[in-house]
């Protein structure tokens, strides 16, 4: 009895110091979160929902509702001005909408990536993502290394190369086109142009043939969904993993990444394999990457990590934002005929009735350039970034101390009537050569040295299936088709963008 007296006291003592010891650490936190309060409350901002959580409750009911949480940027953004302030725990950040402030800091290489935003994407609920990848890599060191590996597999000759494949996938979309023409079927053309995006970076960049336009049964465009939609929950929710009915999710998302992980570890290790065997492989980007990446002196063990870190990346990247817009792309079109007459005659004058887009031919598609760029201003498809301001700065008369992240989203400069006249109207002459180029508000591929290392292929990419559909088929949007946008990070049409398809009468069309 003594002894269990003695067992209870001390249990009973124990427990007095782990509360104490909790009190004193929430008391703490609690100062920090008000110091960092008083830091920054001088900047203008809407209302905290709580003293802890600040706004993420609001972007919680933003994602709950499924609307777009870079509409609500915009519109504080309208109410508060070109730089205000948002808070969540104990970090602040400011939201910057200023063209000077962008270019100052976007531009320059001294202001790295937010730690906390992109080092979320290293895991996805446990399972390693995008780890120390392109576009996660904070350190500017591991990341230029990177960079430099990269280079010679997006160099503008090499480009060039992959305008076959282009066209040979581009072809096979209009075959499965021509096939719902046929049968007078209504088409989901973001399904569509997803497989065709997916094929392409698969072929150029690892030489893989997935062919999903046949195979529907590939795992790899759900995986990718799957991957994307929680990376939103993970990046903007940080208590999603704890609430027990989303475990199945969550479980579902690492199973996803696992999955497109121990594949980008297959393809590779068989190129290298076939490498070091002198075997003959294609001259892709997998080979141009290892190659490279042989050369550098200082590769370690970390740099396979790095590879396959790079592997999803562009697996995801590479057919995502392209699908994306595309998408997107036929959308307005279907919306606005006459713009859609405007760039079907351009492409009757450039390519007439010619199977295979040169890549002289896409430089002549100046109209559909501005159309495919008007889209991107609309739907940026990655439409934010995220930088860190470790010294004082003052941006648009307001001073900022050092110590926070800066956040720029392309969706709400160029939603502004004080950047885009009507800015909500499609309007592809904003981008004709003579008129005034925007000013740092319009970015959506990023700015500066941490710009997208891929945009120049998504274009080509984009305008070769845009000239292809065309050039070939009429469209015609489904009676009752949303035009609203599904936030999954990226932004994606929500309803897919139904179609019924027709072929073309080319009888006027010129040779």
């Amino acid at each position: 009895m003594a002894v269990f007296s003695l067992i209870f006291g001390c249990a009973c003592h124990a427990l007095w110091y782990l509360f104490f010891i909790v009190l004193v650490a929430f008391l703490g936190y609690s100062l920090y979160i008000k110091h960092i309060h008083m830091k920054y409350d001088h900047i203008p901002g809407p209302p905290r929902n709580s003293f802890f959580f600040g706004h993420t409750p609001t972007f919680l009911r933003e994602m709950k509702a499924e609307r777009v949480v870079h509409e609500k940027l915009l519109e504080w953004a309208q109410t508060y001005g070109p730089v205000y302030r948002l808070n969540g725990l104990h970090h602040a950040m400011i939201v910057v909408s200023c063209p000077e402030a962008t270019k100052e800091i976007l531009m320059s290489p001294k202001y790295p990536k937010d730690k906390f935003a992109y080092k979320r994407l290293f895991h996805l609920f446990g399972q390693r993502f995008l780890g120390n990848g392109m576009v996660t890599a904070v350190n500017h060191e591991q990341w230029y290394k990177q960079r430099r590996i990269m280079d010679p597999a997006f160099s503008s000759l090499y480009l060039r190369g992959l305008m076959s494949t282009f066209n040979e996938r581009a072809e096979r979309l209009m075959d499965k086109l021509a096939d719902f023409a046929d049968c007078k079927k209504e088409t989901c053309m973001l399904h569509l142009v997803n497989c065709v995006t997916l094929d392409v970076i698969a072929k150029v960049a690892f030489g893989v043939d997935l062919d999903l336009l046949k195979h529907t049964d590939s795992p790899f465009p759900k995986a990718i969904e799957v991957c994307l939609e929680g990376m939103m929950y993970h990046v903007r929710d940080a208590f999603f993993q704890l609430i027990p009915k989303n475990w199945p999710f969550v479980n579902e998302v690492r199973q996803a990444c696992k999955l497109l992980r121990d594949t980008g570890y297959r393809w590779i290790q068989a190129r290298k394999t076939a490498i070091q065997h002198g075997e003959e492989v294609p001259k892709d980007i997998l080979t141009q990457i290892i190659k490279s990446a042989d050369k550098e002196e200082s590769m370690g063990k970390d740099d396979e990590e790095f590879m396959l870190d790079n592997f999803v990346t562009f697996f995801i990247a590479g057919q995502e934002t392209t699908a994306n817009q595309l998408a997107f792309c036929i959308m307005e079109l279907g919306r606005h005929p006459d713009i859609l007459e405007k760039a079907r005659k351009e492409v009757d004058d450039v390519i007439g009735m010619k199977q295979e887009i040169s890549y002289d031919d896409l430089g002549k598609l100046v109209y559909l350039s501005q159309v495919l760029k008007e889209t991107l201003r609309l739907y940026p498809t990655a439409p934010g970034t995220s930088r860190e301001v470790h010294e004082d700065m003052v941006i648009n008369g307001i001073h900022i101390p050092g110590g926070v992240t800066c956040a720029f989203s392309s969706y709400v400069t160029s939603r502004m009537d004080k950047f885009f006249k009507d800015p909500l109207t499609f309007d592809p002459d904003r981008f004709h050569p003579d008129a005034p180029k925007p000013y740092y508000c319009y970015y959506p591929f990023s700015l500066g040295p941490r710009s997208c290392l891929g945009q120049n292929f998504a274009q080509m990419e984009a305008k070769v299936v845009m000239a292809k559909l065309l050039q070939r088929f009429e469209f015609n949007l489904v009676p009752g088709q949303s035009f609203d946008i599904r936030d999954v990070g990226t932004l994606r049409p929500k309803d897919g963008v139904m179609s019924h398809i027709k072929h073309r009468n080319h009888s006027k069309v010129n040779e």
